[in-house]
């Protein structure tokens, strides 16, 4: 009998495969992990209550590490272009290994749930080495009632052991990093990273290739409702304002990063928020920023000055400085995760070559032109060796995440959003005037007053134009904002500069989209972007 919240030497460990780790310790709550996290010099604490970590050589996801079990119920319904594949007999062996490493060790167990629909949810169990690790998941997942623990019966494993070094040779994989996620057995192994990102995504890749089959859209987006019921999404990679913007205090916050669409509405597949907190500010994003001043929140990779207080600007451990911290740190967050069928859906992108509008109203067809495109750009001095904007397509928003092929997931956006008659947004939170290094970033302000329009309906009534380029709309006026920095080319000094990057832009549209030409019909076709004579 687990005795909950308490050390529970060997017991229950045997019920995932553990039985030679020296002792489980079983859903042990925020104090009790701080507690071990200390005494175990795996964080650190800051002057305002966080526990603040390092993650060492990895401060980010390891794309290339993570490895999808290929057997007789994957073969057909996984999308291999994008996943790796790793035998039934190499994660066996891997398994195993996993088992033999853990065993003498201290483990911390807490079992959880993704997804706040009860008739969709996946109940999860995650196993860690850290205790930290055991604070970021509990952070990040729906915590069921205590009542519910006792019979808590698992659907899914998360085994997570960051000293475990894989050996490419034996286990059937690249490196000595490797996230292995078998979609039969419902168990993922993750070792030699400390990145505790992997182990959500590691969720979400799970939902990704089970709710298709029951017509439930899995989305890498934030969410938020209106007073009257006015839901929308937010679907953007990481930089492009999803977290910031979602978080807006007159709207209730559904979630900030994963969400499902189903029959009785949106709901959210996580209890908690994951923000990027590099150059984080009080005045533009108050609501996030308070959230690393709060005890229970895990701070990952953030710098603390001598005074052990977090300098949210240094980007010397990495670009990549995270908060994880429960959705109830939020002051309008949602008590469900549950919210009515959209009116909305917003994709962001961060354009830096200055191309894009900073918003546009797109058709359905062009809705699912643009969502499996992905668009977004990095710019220079992010990532090493990028010295100029660089293109970034990642389809759906997560192809990193989506085990099945796009199609699937941009087929049955596209039949919710006719459904339900939803509205459908380009919002650039990139670069105007000029690419980045020459332009400026879209100011927020403008941003904000352009989504708020959006969302209470007014700016569906407004004048627009047609893009010469991409061919959506783009509203001549609006209230609050500049007329100038609606027209991307009027902003920019040298219009014959602004078209040579525009027609580059185009290009790497069509360049990407070609390899979906295949899978969808004429008028997704048709909402390619094409390059035009534009006059003076």
């Amino acid at each position: 009998m687990k005795e909950f919240g308490k050390r529970n030497p060997a017991c229950g460990i045997e019920e995932i495969g553990l039985a030679a780790a020296k002792a489980a310790y079983y859903n042990l709550t925020e104090a009790a992990l701080y507690e071990e996290a200390l005494q175990r010099g795996e964080a650190q604490l800051s002057a305002h209550g966080a526990l603040v970590a390092v993650t060492g050589q990895h401060t980010g996801r390891s794309a290339k590490d993570k490895f999808v079990v290929r057997d007789a119920n994957t073969e057909g319904h996984v999308w291999w272009g994008n996943n790796s594949p790793m035998s039934p007999e190499h994660f066996e062996t891997l398994l195993a290994d996993f088992k033999a490493h853990a065993a003498g060790k201290e483990l911390f167990v807490q079992d959880l749930v993704g997804g706040a629909d009860e008739t969709h949810r996946l109940k999860v169990r995650v196993v860690n080495e850290l205790a930290w690790h055991s604070l970021f998941i509990r952070n990040l997942l729906i915590r069921p009632e205590q009542s519910a623990l006792a019979a808590f019966e698992p659907q899914m494993t998360i085994i997570d052991l960051p000293s475990f070094k894989a050996d490419p040779a034996r286990h059937g994989c690249r490196t000595q990093t490797v996230i292995a996620v078998d979609l039969t057995r419902m168990i993922v192994l993750i070792g030699g990273t400390s990145y505790a990102g992997e182990m959500k995504k590691s969720v979400f890749t799970a939902l990704n290739y089970l709710l298709p089959e029951k017509s439930v859209m899995p989305m890498h987006c934030s969410a938020n409702e209106g007073a009257n019921g006015d839901a929308a999404i937010f679907f953007g990679l990481s930089g492009t304002g999803k977290t910031t913007l979602s978080a807006d205090p007159s709207r209730t916050l559904i979630g900030d990063d994963e969400h499902g669409w189903g029959p009785d509405g949106v709901f959210n597949f996580e209890g908690g928020c994951y923000a990027k907190t590099i150059r984080l500010s009080p005045e533009a994003e108050p609501e996030i920023y308070a959230t690393t001043r709060r005890f229970g929140t895990v701070l990952e990779n953030v710098v603390l000055d001598e005074d052990r207080v977090p300098d949210l600007d240094d980007g010397s451990l990495t670009e990549n400085t995270r908060s994880a911290y429960p959705l109830h740190f939020i002051a309008n967050a949602s008590a469900t995760g549950k919210a009515p069928h959209p009116k909305n859906v917003i994709m962001l992108t961060a354009d830096a070559f200055g191309v894009l509008p900073p918003i546009a109203k797109l058709t359905p067809a062009q809705a699912m032109y643009h969502f499996l495109s992905g668009y977004t750009a990095k710019v220079a001095g992010t990532e090493k060796g990028v010295t100029e904007p660089e293109a970034t397509f990642s389809t759906c928003f997560g192809a990193p995440f989506m085990p099945r092929h796009p199609s699937e997931y941009g087929n049955l956006l596209r039949s919710l959003i006719a459904e339900h008659g939803v509205d459908c947004w380009l919002v650039n939170t990139g670069w105007t005037g000029g690419a980045y290094g020459t332009g400026k970033r879209m100011p927020i302000r403008a941003t904000r007053a352009l989504l708020a329009a959006a969302l209470d309906g007014s700016l569906a009534g407004a004048e627009f134009r047609t893009d010469p380029n991409f061919g959506f709309a783009v509203p001549v006026s609006a209230p609050g904002v500049e007329p100038s920095i609606l027209d991307p080319r009027a902003t920019w000094a040298d219009k014959a500069a602004y078209d040579r990057q525009a027609k580059r832009l185009v290009g790497m549209f069509v360049d990407n989209f070609a390899k979906f030409e295949d899978h969808v019909d004429a008028t997704v076709a048709d909402a390619a972007p094409r390059v035009q004579e534009a006059a003076e």
